[in-house]
């Protein structure tokens, strides 16, 4: 039996707007569909896609960007939905992964900054900083006490490309429904599906400038090992998921037994 699905609402400006539901866990429930929806942000959406974005009945969309960012790029929010702003990166102090494009615009300092893997080892040192950061804990914690709530549901989380921030966030909440490990990383590597071919203009761009492509695909693309890093350091700090929620987000046995119950089903 398939432990994954893909269950993407057919809203073609929002690329990487996905269904968390339809994951099979490793005791033989599936995750609800039409309660949980991952996404980029939100300030593309056109006019002809916001009456099908309005129809997923939305009452929560957690912002998940920094100020900057959503300054730049606002949401386009449905109406009869609330936006909450949970800026997980706001203890970050460098550059964060989000604003690495910005460092493009020179592409021999590019190079030097970033080629040759280096782009990579950044991120990798992000996906750390989304667990361990005292702000990405915070507003994770915020987000999934609230989700274990119905009157917060459906809801959707959301970053810049839909692929980092927000892709730690879903891998949380499936390990913590108990969907098995390759599921949790082949949804997590589908963002590639949605995310480069949105960008293949913009990186051939720069790569006609004379950028390194693998420095392109690396901030706009996920690497499995991104992900590996967010879960060694879990593991390395928190013991497992569990341990995670518990210590790490303030959610106890019974907090995370509810998100369990409100989004799994038996099938």
């Amino acid at each position: 039996m398939s432990t994954s699905a893909n269950l993407q609402p057919d809203i073609p400006s929002i690329p990487n707007l996905r269904d968390l539901g339809g994951h099979m866990t490793s005791d033989g429930r599936r995750v609800r569909s039409g309660l949980i929806y991952r996404s980029e942000q939100l300030s593309g959406v056109t006019a002809a896609d916001m009456p099908a974005f309005e129809g997923l009945g939305l009452n929560k969309i957690y912002d998940l960007r920094t100020a900057d960012e959503r300054a730049l790029q606002p949401d386009r929010v449905p109406v009869g939905a609330e936006d909450v702003i949970e800026d997980v990166l706001a203890d970050e102090k460098g550059a964060a992964p989000a604003q690495l494009l910005n460092l493009l615009g020179d592409p021999a300092a590019a190079n030097a900054t970033l080629g040759d893997g280096k782009a990579a080892r950044m991120f990798a040192k992000g996906y750390a900083d989304v667990v361990s950061l005292p702000s990405a804990r915070q507003g994770f914690a915020d987000m999934f006490s609230e989700l274990a709530n119905s009157a917060n549901l459906p809801a959707l989380f959301h970053c810049t490309t839909g692929k980092d921030r927000t892709g730690w966030a879903a891998a949380a909440l499936l390990t913590l429904f108990g969907v098995p490990e390759e599921a949790v990383f082949q949804d997590y590597l589908l963002s590639n599906d949605f995310i480069l071919p949105e960008y293949r203009a913009l990186i051939d761009k720069y790569v006609a400038l004379g950028v390194q492509e693998e420095i392109l695909i690396s901030i706009l693309g996920v690497r499995q090992e991104y992900l590996e890093e967010s879960f060694r350091v879990m593991r390395d700090q928190f013991g497992g998921i569990e341990g995670y929620f518990a210590e790490g987000l303030g959610i106890d046995p019974a907090g995370q037994q509810a998100l369990r119950e409100q989004f799994l089903e038996q099938v």
